[in-house]
């Protein structure tokens, strides 16, 4: 009886800290429902500690800290609170170099940044969101990460010559999708890589790549209001898509609910 105790006791310890972390993630929500900032916070911040790799907690923690000073500091938020969440994603990578999607939302800590930022600091935060995205590929080429890093190369005005260096991610981030099962968020990557064709002047290819997302996603607003367009209607529409100054959506909560 002793030796059964034994391993169940065992068993009941190595178990806890998952049903822990889910515990504390379902209490941030509750939280965050109710508008209470500081303790969403706080819970998703033991929860991301709890599994570092973990894309939900990560994503979520950021968001909730998005929510909260975006609530405190109406418009784009305070720097100081972004500088707050950075710095938790530093130590968390620091004490995990292993982790690719820990290095993701590191990268993503910076992206959230950027509009609250001078335009001489955004600059330097959008490259150091990129060096934090190419860990996270050097570790683990997945979807998102390489659909992130190229997304990103194509804010940066055509005379950085990044575009093609988008293309690149795009393209891979393409093909991984197609040996996969078909995603709802499969259709950023048709957007992103027509726009990334457009800026490197392949336009043949650019509006190939929207009418073939459109085959699978025909209720995509951004493939149709792309190919609705031509000349400098569509050059004054995927500029202003692709304006560094406004905030990029970085939730996540499309990928993590669907694995």
């Amino acid at each position: 009886m002793g030796y059964r105790n034994s391993i169940f006791l065992t068993a009941l310890f190595f178990a806890a800290p998952v049903f822990g972390a889910d515990e504390i993630f379902d209490k941030a929500q509750q939280a965050l429902a109710s508008k209470d900032y500081p303790t969403a916070i706080s819970l998703l911040e033991k929860a991301v500690e709890g599994d570092p790799d973990s894309l939900r907690n990560a994503s979520e923690y950021r968001l909730a800290v998005l929510k909260q000073t975006v609530a405190a500091h109406p418009k784009e938020g305070s720097t100081a609170d972004f500088d707050k969440e950075i710095a938790f994603f530093e130590k968390l990578v620091k004490e995990h170099p292993a982790s690719a999607n820990a290095f993701l939302n590191y990268g993503f800590s910076y992206v959230d940044k950027i509009p609250a930022a001078g335009s001489i600091t955004q600059v330097i935060l959008a490259n150091t969101a990129l060096t934090q995205f190419t860990k996270s590929i050097e570790l683990k080429p997945t979807w998102i990460a390489l659909y992130t890093r190229g997304n990103s190369y194509l804010y940066w005005p055509k005379v950085f010559g990044r575009a093609g260096l988008g293309v690149a991610d795009l393209e891979k981030a393409y093909g991984i999708q197609k040996a996969d099962s078909k995603r709802s968020y499969h259709v950023r990557v048709f957007v992103s890589l027509g726009d990334g064709y457009w800026k490197t002047e392949s336009l043949e290819k650019a509006v190939a790549i929207w009418k073939e997302g459109l085959t699978q996603f025909p209720n995509s607003a951004a493939l149709k209001d792309r190919l609705a367009k031509q000349g400098d209607d569509l050059k004054t529409y995927i500029d202003n898509v692709l304006d560094p100054n406004k905030r990029v959506d970085t939730d996540l909560r499309e990928l993590w609910g669907q694995q």
